[in-house]
């Protein structure tokens, strides 16, 4: 029998990671976020995998963190990652992120968060990008600062 040991942070974080998958699943069958649930997602611009528009790495060259709330549209989770479409000062984006490229999940609302280490750069393959939905209901959102992981601010999702 060969000398085995498991590496258990390792099968903690995956198992972790399934519960964002998860949330996420949920909320993208439902359409929106389930009750006064939100989310705040920040994840790794440059991890592998990552699609997104160049101002909005040029903006965020290390890390950027989104909030599904009210103003999101076109959730579609598969097995590697999710893709949002979101709006920044006006403009459609659509975000395809890695679950292994995601640092950080909240839920404020339940006063739940998650912390990830970052996964090894070591892929065979990219992951598969979901298919773009053709339509998007409008929602806005404001980026707040150039670098790092910035928090956006709720009442900027709010209607006015």
């Amino acid at each position: 029998m060969a000398d085995v040991e498991l590496d258990y942070e390792y099968l903690t974080q995956r198992a972790l990671r399934r519960v964002v998958k998860d949330a996420l699943n949920m909320t993208a069958e439902l359409g929106a976020t389930p009750g006064n649930h939100h989310f705040y997602i920040e994840f790794e611009t440059g991890a592998f995998g990552v699609s997104m528009p160049d101002e909005l790495r040029d903006q965020y060259p290390q890390r950027m963190t989104i909030v599904l709330q009210h103003q999101f549209a076109n959730l579609v989770v598969t097995e590697d990652n999710f893709a949002v479409t979101l709006r920044f000062k006006g403009k459609e984006s659509r975000l395809v992120i890695p679950f292994d490229a995601v640092s950080s999940f909240a839920d404020p609302s339940v006063h739940f968060g998650l912390r990830f280490m970052p996964e090894p750069a070591d892929a065979e393959e990219p992951p598969q990008a979901p298919p773009s939905p053709e339509s998007a209901p409008e929602a806005e959102r404001e980026p707040q600062a150039k670098e790092g992981a910035d928090v956006v601010r709720l009442d900027s999702f709010r209607k006015k």
